[in-house]
Parts: structure tokens; sequence; C-alpha cells
């Protein structure tokens, strides 16, 4: 391997005007590149061909590309206060999904645990008045509800399938 005082020193200008050539070099080799590609129609039918480009006219945000995702995955995000409010309203229609006890008992837990964390967390947004649930009151209206239910399916499956007759009945 040569020494670098075998190699000749460029000055300042010298070393510049090589980066200037390098440069110049790779923007034609790119503009090479983009042409044969028109040419050989790679840039056809591409979405959004000539439909204006969404938000140009606006000032820069650094965070347009959250406000984005949000916006195209449809996402909400609520305060703790208001998103327990909104699980505590829905959350007889989720137990009524359970088909086990423990896993009624399961979630009725986890929504007390996080009304509790955020009754002792720093407060963030409108004030929390959602209170932690009764685990057993809770599974007690459970069990009446899917009771009912169960007694619906059944009467539903009695009257939508014909009594069948017996080999020894016929």
């Amino acid at each position: 391997m040569p020494d670098s005082e075998d190699r000749p020193q460029l000055d300042d200008n010298a070393s510049k005007a090589a980066a200037a050539a390098r440069m110049q070099d790779q923007t034609k080799w790119v503009d090479l590149q983009v042409q044969q590609s028109i040419q050989r129609g790679e840039f056809d039918n591409l979405p959004g061909a000539g439909k204006p480009i969404k938000n140009l006219d606006r000032d820069h945000d650094p965070d347009w590309w959250v406000k984005q995702l949000v916006e195209r995955e449809q996402i909400v995000v609520l305060p703790r206060s208001v998103q327990l409010r909104k699980d505590d309203a829905e959350l007889d229609a989720l137990l009524d999904t359970q088909t086990t006890e423990d896993g009624a008992r399961t979630i009725v837990e986890e929504f007390n645990e996080r009304v509790i964390a955020a009754r002792y967390g720093a407060p963030e947004g409108p004030p929390l008045i959602t209170m932690p649930r009764d685990v057993e009151a809770t599974l007690a209206a459970w069990r009446e509800r899917r009771a009912v239910r169960v007694a619906a399916a059944r009467d539903v499956r009695r009257e939508q399938a014909p009594r069948k007759r017996r080999w020894w009945q016929r």
C-alpha cells in the first residue's frame, strides 16, 4: 500500500474542481438513467399522475407526517379521562362477547386498574368522572344477560329445527 507521501497532494482548488467534475458526471449519469426509464415507459400510469400535490400550498409543518398518518388510518387519540368514559359505556357490550366468567372478570379487573391508574396519575384533559366498577355486581349482571341470551338462542333453535320423527315412529 503506497504511503500518503507518495500520492501527489492536490491543492484546495484542484480538489474542489475534481469534486465538481465527479458531481457533474454523477448528475449526467442520473439524467441518462431517468431518460432511459422514460423511453421504456416505466413512468407511465403512475398513481397520482396529472394530479396536484396535496398540501403544497400550506406552510411547512414539522409534524406533517403524523397528521397524515392520523388522517389516513383514522386514528382517534383521546385524553385518558374521555377514553375511560367511552370504555365504561362500551364495557357491557364487550363483556357480552365473552363466553366464560374468567374472561369477563379479567376485562372488568383490567378496566378497574386503568381507572385507578388514571385517578392517581397526573390529570390530563377533562376531569375524570369514571369510577371503578364493582366486579361482583358487574359479573352478576353479565350472568343474567348471558342466561337470557342462552335461553333465547335455545328457543330460536327449537323453533327453527323441525322435529324429526324417530325410526320406530315411522
